[in-house]
């Protein structure tokens, strides 16, 4: 009867947490309009990271492995491939990921991608790491669920794998470009859950697009959350962002240790804040 009592009220513990996670989730909002107006700070970053190329070039050297990069939806390679670029100076082998515009998990799109990474990972004989940016980084989470064996580590930009599906300013895009209800397709993945590997989320609290708490990460010993100071859609050419990719592709495989924020005479501090910190004003 006692041990009956305990699963009783363990169930009610569960289902009450649940429903507490479920309102939380439904009272975050998409970004407003003043967020969403900074996205237009998009070039600056990329003239900020072409001024920042001395401190770039300190970033982690790679060790070759290959690295395939997934664009943000509605876009395609071309979107990425600063990020590209970068990760092949450090001395990755980036690859695109080759299907046109990212217009959302059509049928196919998922295998595609999944056979890809079994292919890179027989030709190079090594693991493969995937980088997602935005819907982009859904995918790499997904996949790296399906073949984790196959898979190094996650590194996702301003993914909203967490909170309510439409708690972002692109989800009538998403709906238009893929046909395909939000909604519907969230609840089909486990979207929330982590994969099985190395993963990092990169995401900012002044994101225009994808509502930040919709990006934070269960943190665990092998997942992980970096704060940086940067717009949605101008995020996977930021240089503070491109220099936390860099710095986290270069952990050995098998020995993944998380962002360390200390260093650079304390400029690291500055640039990476606490993403666990308490956000001002209830918003950042």
């Amino acid at each position: 009867m006692f041990a009956q009592r305990l699963n009783f009220r363990h169930g009610v513990l569960q289902v009450r947490n649940a429903r507490k996670a479920q309102r939380t989730e439904e009272r975050i909002q998409a970004p407003g309009w003043f967020r969403l107006a900074l996205e237009g700070r998009a070039p600056w970053e990329l003239w900020a990271s072409l001024i920042a190329l001395p401190v770039l070039k300190n970033a982690p050297k790679g060790d070759g492995h290959p690295v395939l990069v997934f664009p943000g939806l509605a876009t395609g390679d071309m979107t990425t491939l600063v990020l590209r670029n970068f990760l092949k100076d450090r001395g990755y082998t980036p690859y695109a990921w080759e299907q046109g515009l990212n217009r959302g998990p059509r049928p196919g799109v998922i295998e595609n991608c999944v056979e890809r990474v079994q292919e890179l990972r027989a030709t190079h004989d090594c693991t493969v790491s995937l980088v997602g940016w935005s819907l982009g980084g859904i995918y790499a989470r997904e996949i790296a669920k399906m073949v984790p064996d196959d898979v190094r580590m996650v590194i996702t930009l301003g993914s909203p794998f967490a909170g309510h599906p439409k708690a972002t300013n692109a989800w009538r895009l998403y709906e238009f470009a893929s046909g395909r209800s939000i909604e519907d397709d969230a609840r089909v993945a486990d979207l929330k859950s982590t994969p099985p590997v190395p993963t990092t989320s990169i995401f900012s609290r002044t994101d225009g697009v994808v509502a930040w708490q919709c990006s934070v990460e269960q943190e665990s010993e092998r997942s992980e959350n970096i704060e940086v100071h940067a717009s949605h859609i101008g995020m996977g050419m930021n240089p503070t962002a491109l220099y936390a990719i860099a710095d986290r592709l270069a952990q050995p495989e098998g020995a993944w240790q998380r962002f360390d924020r200390e260093g650079l005479a304390g400029l690291k501090k500055l640039l990476y804040r606490d993403p666990q910190r308490p956000p001002r004003f209830g918003i950042f």
